[in-house]
């Protein structure tokens, strides 16, 4: 359940592109700002299984819960749903000559992932995230 802090609405995160660099690792750098996608079964967070939170790598931003997480044998940290809807952004992403839909964070602009119409019930949505573009925070 998203506590208060989670609900209240941050602002916006703006960076020069120096700032990333110099805050995130190379690897995050190229997912979370690069729109790069990490190798599969590559990232820690696939074994993540305890209560808590998935926050956005580059700035906070509470993202998803491990109550929609779920093993969709992908190779990426995938979810049901995001844990605070308005922390997301969903947008066109034609490149590669595919049409897909970008999960961005809407705080910092991040590139997180896709979001695919292939998961379980009842929504049927799969977000596919890459672990490099995450954190995860233990819960009680």
């Amino acid at each position: 359940m998203p506590t208060a802090e989670d609900l209240a609405q941050a602002p916006k995160v703006r960076k020069t592109d120096a700032e990333w660099k110099a805050q995130l690792t190379p690897e995050q750098y190229l997912v979370l700002r690069g729109h790069s996608t990490e190798r599969a079964c590559s990232s820690v967070l696939l074994l993540e299984h305890r209560r808590g939170v998935f926050r956005c790598a580059g700035c906070g931003a509470p993202l998803f819960a491990s109550d929609g997480k779920f093993e969709s044998g992908t190779g990426w940290p995938s979810f049901t749903k995001p844990f605070v809807a308005g922390n997301i952004v969903i947008a066109e992403d034609h490149t590669l000559g595919m049409n897909r839909s970008e999960v961005l964070c809407a705080r910092c602009g991040g590139h997180l992932g896709h979001v695919f119409d292939d998961g379980p019930p009842p929504a049927g949505k799969r977000y596919c995230i890459n672990g490099l573009a995450l954190k995860f925070e233990p819960r009680p």
